[in-house]
């Protein structure tokens, strides 16, 4: 049989029976989960000399199957805090620049991220796990920053209905962090979820599941990332170093009936869908080199209490389609970051603040989330459950004619790049403001408007650098979206209908507000001094 990743963490963070503690240590941040979120948000936390402690469950970093893709979005949060270049100089990576969607129309667009621009036009693929080692030796740098690894935590150390840190059982015994703050970043099968006593999570889209497995990579295979459906099967393959990391997409609870056939017709489906792997199936020689994953997304209605905060797939699971799992986990991340840095150093953390999270990073997640169950509903569900040879995703009526229109074309490439506003950390100089890019540092204002050639087709920034060239920094820089979401609404009904809406941004000189407008934000923009 596969392996169930479900039951497998499950087992991981059933509760224990509670012993005496062994240890008890004190800091101002306990995060909880060494994943994306936590990982970076203890980084962040540790830089700006903020007592931060992160528990791991496993006895490494190491995870199968987990999601690789790095961002643009991604990218620029961490060129922010000056390692997007060494990572990309350090952690093997492969790097994607086009990807054509498996659309059965001739000449069916293309989402190239040449059109973006700046710094990073293209999105990486790089395993998780060693990107997850170089941002905790990033952040072992710091004397503010502990890590500690097979910790499973099992309970919350709670005093008045105030959450004050975490109860973990380690190797060596019990053990207690007590902390002004927990922040749980324990993924999609979170402890501290269901530890926390929130208001059930609603369903946001209906449950797939997804059959993970590896093969070989050799010369002369494409590039990237490649999709196929065809006689009801549907195939996602993503292009790492040596192989590739192949996800074969299921109709929920069909799995038992895929094994019951066998693996031999298992490896006649996947030659069928993609013919050049013909030569590579034998490698499948047992259901133990699968992993089953079910993709069902979903979202507190509250993602905190007194003393603690949830973010990422603790807060709200996302799909892996357009692999948003890892983009917004790291944006919320960042987000928290930027609201709590000064509660935290102060040493009063209040339901206030921990709302404030929530409420800038809620939106982005309701929109991204009504996107993918409409691309669910409308587009790859009926690709997995159509029986017939054609090949390729079945589009609505009219669809195919509103795909040629390059605004909608850029769209999809808009949220993929950046999700829905997108966060950035604060700038490592405090006294310039919260940045988004390192515009100030390159000699550059952060306008918004660099990334109009993304409506007009204009590839170049020269005029619009130039029309600023005059300006000299303010005391504080502050970047804000002028208009309410949602603003992005996704229609599916005789065909695919987009909007956006216009927003501006505002420089103003105060002190940053909780709210960032990143470059590359997908909408219109026009830049205003204000004295």
């Amino acid at each position: 049989m596969a392996i169930d990743v479900e039951h497998r963490e499950r087992q991981l963070h059933a509760p224990g029976e509670v012993h005496a503690v062994v240890e008890v240590r004190h800091t101002t941040c306990c995060v909880v989960g060494a994943g994306p979120a936590g990982a970076i948000l203890a980084l962040i936390l540790a830089r700006q000399g903020i007592a931060v402690t992160l528990l791991e469950a496993h006895s490494d970093l190491d995870r199968d199957f987990r999601g690789d893709t790095i961002h643009p979005a991604i990218l620029q949060i961490l060129d922010e805090i000056g390692l997007a270049e060494r990572l990309l100089k350090t952690v093997p990576h492969t790097r994607v620049t086009r990807i054509v969607p498996p659309i059965p129309i001739p000449r069916p667009p293309t989402i190239d991220f040449n059109h973006l621009g700046g710094r990073f036009p293209y999105m990486v693929f790089m395993r998780q796990a060693e990107f997850l080692e170089f941002i905790v030796a990033e952040a072992s740098r710091y004397p503010t920053f502990r890590l500690v690894l097979g910790a499973s935590v099992r309970d919350l150390v709670e005093e008045d209905g105030v959450v004050r840190g975490v109860r973990y059982q380690a190797a060596d015994g019990w053990h207690e962090v007590r902390a002004l703050l927990t922040v749980g970043a324990d993924g999609r099968f979170s402890r501290l979820r269901h530890l926390a006593g929130l208001p059930a999570a609603r369903k946001t889209s209906p449950p797939i599941d997804i059959l993970w497995f590896r093969l070989t990579k050799q010369p002369g295979d494409p590039e990237g990332l490649i999709g196929n459906f065809s006689m009801g099967r549907g195939l996602i393959m993503l292009e790492r170093i040596d192989h590739w990391q192949i996800g074969y997409v299921l109709p929920k609870g069909t799995y038992q009936q895929v094994h019951a056939a066998g693996l031999e017709a298992f490896r006649q489906a996947l030659s069928g869908i993609v013919p050049w792997l013909q030569g590579r199936v034998e490698e499948l020689r047992d259901w133990k080199q699968f992993s089953l994953l079910a993709v069902e997304s979903d979202r507190l209605p509250r993602w905190y209490r007194p003393g603690l905060l949830l973010l990422g797939d603790a807060a709200h699971v996302m799909s892996p389609i357009g692999g948003n799992g890892i983009n917004y986990a790291i944006q919320d991340a960042a987000a928290a970051a930027n609201i709590l840095s000064g509660p935290l150093k102060s040493g009063r953390v209040s339901v206030r603040d921990l709302a404030a999270v929530q409420r800038r990073r809620e939106w982005p997640t309701r929109i991204t989330q009504a996107l993918v169950t409409q691309i669910q509903d409308r587009l790859i569900g009926p690709a997995v459950k159509n029986s017939t040879r054609r090949p390729g995703i079945p589009l609505p009526p009219g669809a195919a004619v509103l795909l040629r229109v390059p605004l909608l074309q850029r769209l999809p490439l808009l949220w993929l790049a950046y999700g829905h506003l997108a966060s950035a950390p604060a700038s490592s100089s405090t006294s310039r403001g919260r940045l988004v890019g390192r515009a100030w540092r390159s000699g550059q204002p952060a306008c918004p408007r660099l990334h109009l050639k993304l409506w007009t087709g204009n590839r170049s920034l020269r005029s619009c650098a130039a029309s600023h060239s005059a300006l000299s920094p303010p005391p504080q820089l502050r970047l804000r979206p002028a208009f309410s979401p949602p603003d992005v609404i996704w229609m599916v009904n005789s065909g695919l209908q987009a909007a956006t809406s216009v927003g501006r941004c505002a420089c103003t000189p105060r002190s940053f507000g909780r709210s960032a407008l990143p470059v590359g934000a997908p909408r219109l923009a026009r830049w205003q001094t204000q004295t």
